[in-house]
């Protein structure tokens, strides 16, 4: 089984991705970025995204009811439905969900995210938070049947509330339950960067004790996903890949060994 995360940048090559999963004889799950079209559905309703820094280091998105609603509109919404459109058209029986349809991705709340403004140190509070459980049994019903799953954001909450989550985190939970043979990770670059304004610092091949060294060098969202790569070890053995999502051929261009490894 391929786990396939897709960066919600706007120059990923969504029809080259789905092109490429319809050649293959795997079951995949799909779990989607829409950053891209959230941020543009923002300025149209005149709303400013807010992002944080944690005392530890990490950036996220503040993620108030307005967020969510964001959210639930480019995610959950328009840029899952098209996923699965395409899908559809390609001959893969795709099924769109979010973390709230049938509890597919339980999450628990930020008790508060520490912050430094103004020369204090703050506790922020939004509607984030970590996935905890994925109904294992909701996904393999799917898989068994035939069916793709198409996921996103948001979670539910312990007091079912939606809630906002990173993608990484929730791939790497995936993967704890799952068990997945390759991760497959399209981002908006060649390969992985250690420095993404510096196109030499592209690397080829990493292994999993290089990652919390690499974790020291960079900053901000990097930061966080190195992180999230690091857990998907946790659920034992796999192979991840980051590579190109603007090519032709986005998935099969990774299979070819034209991204990033990590074993």
């Amino acid at each position: 089984m391929f786990i396939i995360k897709i960066g919600g940048g706007k120059e990923i090559n969504i029809k080259g991705v789905i092109s490429d999963l319809a050649t293959l004889n795997e079951k995949i799950i799909i779990v989607h970025g829409a950053n891209a079209l959230r941020d543009e559905l923002a300025q149209k309703l005149n709303y400013e995204k807010k992002i944080i820094t944690s005392l530890s280091g990490y950036d996220s998105v503040f993620s108030d009811e307005k967020m969510i609603d964001l959210a639930m509109m480019a995610y959950a919404g328009l840029k899952n439905k098209r996923i699965v459109e395409l899908c559809q058209q390609k001959g893969i029986n795709a099924v769109g969900l979010s973390g709230l349809d049938g509890k597919l991705i339980q999450g628990k709340r930020n008790s508060g995210i520490k912050v430094r403004e103004g020369g204090k140190t703050l506790l922020l509070r939004d509607f984030s938070g970590k996935p905890k459980a994925i109904n294992k049994q909701l996904l393999n019903l799917l898989l068994v049947n035939g069916y793709t799953p198409v996921l996103s954001i948001p979670l539910i909450d312990e007091n079912n509330f939606a809630i906002n989550s990173e993608n990484d985190d929730i791939v790497a939970h995936l993967q704890m339950e799952m068990k997945a043979e390759k991760i497959i990770s399209l981002i908006e670059a060649p390969r992985f960067l250690l420095d993404k304004n510096d196109p030499s610092s592209l690397v080829l091949k990493i292994s999993k004790t290089e990652l919390e060294t690499m974790e020291q060098k960079v900053e901000g969202r990097m930061k966080r996903k190195i992180l999230a790569i690091r857990k998907l070890f946790d659920g034992g053995n796999t192979t991840v890949i980051i590579s190109d999502g603007r090519t032709e051929s986005p998935i099969l261009d990774a299979l070819n060994g034209k991204g990033t490894t990590i074993t």
